[in-house]
């Protein structure tokens, strides 16, 4: 089979046939601190590529995606495997705008060490912050590359006591910078547990040599911090003891131990790198290949029968039982459907025949679904080229394509003994966005295409509202809504967007009564039914009653029902705004029937007119839902986001402290749903990045009237 290439790329794909020689690391950081920059810089250095693209002509590995060559900024997971030392690292390379979050997601769930890109120039965002202490929670081993450095406003120690002060303890840098003989340019690093300077000036590889004697101050002080922090983490008690007695420890020694705090999660070290000029890169893969763990080192996901029944731990073995997972999915043009994927335990091979399974994600549009299929070819990805490779073993990333069946999020297993791996979390996508397709044939490509986008995007979901008749796309913001228009329009569907209309209902404000008269006589069998009714409001949330104090058998008793039938019908409809009726006690008092016109249809639109009669009479009154809103924003941007609260007719119920004891504050409210349409990006705005919340819907309230009226106002003008 042809496969698909890179221009640039040399030789062929690397393959391992155990779990040790494997290290994935995932790249997270802020937009524009150079995550992507830096993936080309080490592909180049080690010769998987033949030289460095630019994030600004399009040409990066990872920026493959028009949409991304067009924004200047990745929207994807990408991953770019290297060589070096004889292990593979797969480098996962995510989007580093919050309205990617998804793919973050799933960048850490394929990793076992993450490594921090912080910019040099710009610092770090909010998000970036509240990553370290997610990856904290579970104990992620992580590093931290501070890039950027050629710029004349780059500022290392400061960035470095940014890292410091945000991510806490542990936090200390292996080199120092050395500048040129102006004192401006960064042109070297000095190792300070090996004392050694690394040159630059020539680029790469590095010049190796004894440093400058004015430089042995700046080493000895900042060496002896680093060395009390290994001393801290490491597992020889005697190596403090021994340190304070005045002895000198090993180079070896504090190397190894070193790089044993760091795959344990314990130890977080500092690389200052710049790729533009390759400073620090190959130092950057010595402690991406000597430092980080091994697939063999990192706990893995627990696993159930598609039944949901326990089943043993896994173990990261390629003798072990097939388990995999899609961790992504995106639909070529020319491949069709590719799915990255994770292999936990087994090996993947060729002609295998797997089951597919996907449960769990129903309500955001990807129904529950189990099926076996056969795997054609693997391949090794690297960008958007895909290199055959003739098996991934567990531990290991690799590329399925054509698969009739497999989303974002389904376990790979032996058809032999089907498993599922339980889901990784994913964000509630909180921004609606309407769209219309503008004829019949885009109506159906539209259907076609949402099915593509649906399945490689979790944290899409797809609403088919039959209240608003509606069709909305639930994103993650306003540029998670652009890139999912533009791939829609992509694939040949002309569509529009239009204003989110929230659903509504209706109810009487105060009891009232009504009268249906339908008689029509035209010659032959005619039409007639005559019901009187009264209409009393009930407490919120009651719903429907309906009585009957009908007298004298006014209304024959069989046609009862349909007077209920038409009234139902009529709530259903709505009476002022086109929105169901609710929490309404309707009683039948009189009536009239014909002994041959009367019918079962003629009383259901009598009762229909009754009701309609009653809110001409009465006070027909909108509610709009309330949500119950939580948000979790920075300490310093509480006062601005509770003042936001009441401009939105909110009702702030309290606030309290982040029971994750990080300098943020919980805001507890009440919030009518109509307010919160565009609350995600409003208070990503407020906020910086930093702000995120939940909604859940509460309860209907009564709208108040300037806007019911204005609502009632555009119904009536639409003819709806």
């Amino acid at each position: 089979m042809a496969q698909k290439s890179e221009k640039g790329v040399t030789g062929p794909a690397p393959v391992v046939d155990e779990p040790g020689r494997v290290r994935n690391v995932v790249l997270v950081g802020h937009s524009g601190a150079g995550k992507t920059t830096l993936v080309d810089a080490l592909l180049a250095a080690t010769g998987t590529i033949s030289r460095s693209g630019a994030v600004t002509e399009g040409t990066t590995v990872c920026d493959h995606d028009p949409a991304a060559v067009r924004q200047q900024r990745s929207i994807s997971l990408a991953c770019a495997p290297l060589q070096h030392n004889d292990v593979k690292v797969n480098l996962l390379d995510t989007p580093g705008y919050a309205d990617f979050v998804g793919e973050l997601r799933a960048g850490l769930r394929a990793a076992d060490a993450a490594l921090f890109v912080v910019s040099a120039v710009d610092g770090m965002d909010g998000a970036t912050a509240a990553l370290w202490q997610e990856c904290a929670a579970v104990g992620m081993p992580r590093a931290v590359a501070v890039t950027r450095l050629d710029h004349q406003r780059a500022d290392l120690d400061e960035t470095v006591a940014l890292c410091q002060r945000v991510f806490g303890d542990n936090v200390l840098p292996l080199y120092l910078p050395m500048l040129d003989d102006e004192g401006v340019e960064v042109v070297g690093l000095m190792g300070l547990i090996t004392r050694r300077v690394f040159d630059y000036s020539a680029g790469l590889p590095a010049a190796v040599r004894d440093p400058d004697p004015e430089h042995l101050p700046a080493i000895g002080d900042a060496r002896n911090e680093l060395i009390e922090g290994i001393i801290a983490e490491s597992e020889d008690e005697t190596l403090l003891d021994r340190y304070l007695g005045g002895e000198e420890i090993e180079t070896q020694v504090l190397i190894d131990d070193l790089e044993k705090a760091v795959a344990r999660g314990h130890f977080y070290p500092v690389v200052p790198v710049c790729a533009e000029t390759g400073l620090g890169i190959d130092v950057l893969l010595e402690l991406l290949t000597s430092a980080f763990p091994t697939p063999l080192e990192h706990d893995l996901p627990t696993v159930t029968g598609v039944d949901g029944s326990p089943q043993p731990p896994l173990s990261c073995d390629p003798d072990g039982p097939l388990v995999a997972e899609v961790v992504k999915t995106t639909i070529d043009r020319h491949v069709g459907r590719v799915s990255l994927v994770r292999v936990f335990s087994g090996t993947l091979r060729p002609d295998q025949v797997v089951h597919v399974s996907g449960h769990g994600m129903a309500e955001r549009g990807h129904p529950d679904h189990d099926a076996d299929e056969r795997i054609s070819h693997i391949y090794s990805p690297l960008g958007a080229a895909l290199r055959e490779v003739p098996h991934c073993v567990a531990g290991d990333i690799c590329a399925i394509t054509k698969s009739g069946t497999a989303e974002t999020g389904d376990t790979i297993s032996a058809k032999e003994h089907p498993l599922l791996i339980e889901p990784w979390e994913m964000p509630e996508p909180l921004l609606p966005v309407a769209i219309v397709a503008k004829s019949r044939a885009d109506e159906d490509a539209l259907a076609k295409n949402l099915a593509r986008l649906v399945s490689g995007d979790p944290t899409m979901r797809l609403e088919r509202n039959p209240e608003t008749h509606q069709l909305v796309l639930w994103c993650m913001g306003e540029a998670h809504a652009e890139v999912v228009l533009d791939r829609l329009r992509g694939g040949g569907v002309d569509l529009e967007t239009e204003p989110v209309r929230v659903a509504l209902r209706e109810t009487f404000a105060v009891a009232s009564k009504g009268h249906g008269r339908h008689v029509k006589q035209s010659g032959g069998h005619g039409q007639y039914a005559v019901c009187d009714i009264e209409v009393e409001p009930l407490p919120r949330g009651e719903g429907f009653e309906f009585a009957d104090r009908v007298v004298g058998g006014a209304v024959p008793h069989n046609y009862i029902p349909s007077v209920e039938k038409g009234v139902r019908t009529q709530m259903g409809r709505g009476i002022v705004a086109g929105y169901p009726v609710v929490d309404l006690k309707v009683t039948l008092v009189d009536g009239k029937a014909h002994s041959v016109d009367s019918s079962d249809a003629a009383f259901q639109t009598a009762g229909s007119l009754a009701l309609r009669d009653a809110a001409e009479k009465g006070q027909v009154t909108l509610l709009e839902p309330v949500d119950e809103v939580l948000v979790r924003v920075p300490d310093a941007n509480v006062g601005a986001v509770m003042s936001d609260m009441s401009g939105r007719r909110g009702r702030v119920l309290g606030t309290e402290p982040d029971p994750a004891g990080t300098e943020h504050t919980l805001v507890r409210a009440e919030v009518p749903a109509t307010e919160l349409i565009r609350y995600a990006v409003e208070l990503r705005s407020m906020t910086a990045g930093g702000g995120t919340f939940r909604r859940s819907f509460a309860r209907y309230e009564p709208m108040p009237s300037h806007l019911a009226d204005q609502i009632r106002k555009e119904h009536t003008a639409s003819g709806r």
